[in-house]
């Protein structure tokens, strides 16, 4: 006989996402330390070396190039410090509401400013997706590989996460591929840098060759929003969530995110390196698109090193491509209220998986269109990309400090002390490029 009110059936994404906890709770039962990290870490990770994107390498790679390493090195380091008191608050909300960042935004402020947090946010992950592509033709290029099907080749990068279905697989997989942005290290060294140079940078902190001018600022402006933009909050805190993190795995999570940034940071740091011979032997480095720096860094580097820079920015646009899309695809489920989890069947979250590709399929056709104006997206992305941040600052710092929301994880004094000068440092960057632009003879 039938019971009149069967059980209902679980979800896939509630059946795997039990599997991940019963495995957390053996690690933590059996102190097996190491393995309760491999397992819990992950979103800090994607997310910094997502960060370092196709347009955050030619960024660094430009600043190398114009501006060698006097100044750099340590304002890069810096910016990461920076990404790092960001993007932890979001792992202490994920934990906390196992919501993502816009469902939390609607929910406290209002369709208004909701609304306006996702315009900013689908603006700028759009162009950076355009911006992705144009990486991924570029190290692809090198290869000899056509641009169609360059193209193609991100897009089915994206499309994985289709195929696969399930966070943690997922997860693993555009990790292994994250980690090939080290290999900007390597070339760093095959550039015979000055070691004692680098030593002199990081411990003295040598003026802007130059002094500050327009073209300074935007690359000031280009390295910051290389390194903290509005997706990397919306893509960590639904990572966190998917990933099924609690209260008892913030500090797990906090550790991800600083071995996430001390590895992007490396990178970041690498490529500026690596492409400062084209400074000290005074080459034009305006002469150089996204296409050419890798033909460029060939005297000095070698064919080996060259090759190894085109596959880091190839590597860097398609993992880029990956968490941003998913970026894109956890905020639209949010919002809509339909099930936005990389655990899902495609039956159960296919909304989520075609929105997820599809603003990749778009992305990747604009860079196929002739004529279309990719070296200046490429640069002005990442300027966007502070100009915008201010206003996600502020929905992340009052939500931290809910009380309702936040519970035994509201920020403290300290952590609100910093986490407000990071948002004054980018508001003030936000404010000179504004003047700069109004009123240019005044930098």
């Amino acid at each position: 006989m039938t019971p009149k009110n069967p059980p209902e059936t679980l979800s896939h994404e509630a059946i795997y996402r039990a599997a991940d906890r019963v495995a957390v709770r053996e690690a933590r039962l059996r102190h097996r330390r190491a393995r309760l990290l491999w397992l819990l870490a992950g979103p800090g990770i994607l997310v910094m070396l997502g960060e370092n994107d196709a347009p955050s390498m030619l960024s660094y790679a430009a600043t190398g190039s114009q501006f060698g390493i006097g100044f750099f090195l340590p304002f890069v380091v810096l910016t990461f410090v920076m990404a790092f008191i960001a993007q932890e608050i979001t792992v202490r909300l994920g934990a906390a509401t196992h919501s993502g960042h816009a469902e939390l935004i609607y929910r406290r402020f209002g369709s208004v400013w909701g609304n306006f947090a996702m315009i900013d946010l689908l603006l700028t992950n759009f162009l950076t997706l355009i911006t992705e592509f144009v990486g991924i033709v570029a190290g692809a290029g090198y290869f000899g590989v056509p641009p169609w099907l360059a193209v193609m080749l991100g897009v089915i990068a994206v499309s994985t996460a289709v195929l696969v279905r399930r966070y943690w697989s997922w997860e693993r997989l555009v990790l292994f591929l994250a980690l090939f942005n080290l290999v900007f290290i390597p070339v760093a060294i095959m550039a015979h840098p000055n070691v004692s140079l680098i030593g002199q940078a990081f411990l003295s902190w040598s003026p802007l060759a130059g002094g500050m001018n327009a073209k300074t600022l935007v690359i000031l402006l280009a390295d910051i929003g290389a390194t903290i933009t509005p997706w990397m909050l919306f893509f960590q805190q639904g990572a966190v969530s998917d990933k099924g993190l609690t209260l008892g795995d913030v500090r797990h999570g906090r550790i991800d995110t600083a071995i996430g940034a001390a590895l992007a940071a490396a990178a970041a740091v690498a490529c500026i390196i690596a492409t400062s011979p084209l400074f000290f032997h005074h080459m034009n480095a305006k002469q150089f698109g996204a296409a050419q720096f890798a033909q460029a860094l060939v005297p000095y580097v070698g064919h080996l090193g060259s090759m190894l820079f085109a596959l880091g920015v190839l590597e860097a646009g398609l993992v880029a491509a990956a968490t941003i899309s998913t970026s894109s695809a956890y905020a639209f489920g949010e919002v809509l209220h339909r099930i936005h989890s990389l655990n899902g069947s495609f039956s159960e979250a296919k909304d989520f998986y075609l929105i997820l590709v599809g603003v990749a399929l778009v992305a990747g056709l604009l860079v196929l269109i002739p004529h279309f104006p990719l070296e200046a997206v490429v640069i002005m992305v990442n300027v966007i990309a502070v100009l915008t941040m201010p206003p996600a600052m502020g929905f992340l710092l009052i939500l931290a400090n809910d009380k309702q929301i936040m519970g035994s994880l509201k920020s403290t004094w300290w952590l609100n002390a910093m986490g407000l000068t990071v948002g004054l440092f980018i508001s003030l960057a936000g404010v000179a490029f504004a003047i700069s632009v109004i009123f240019p003879n005044w930098i």
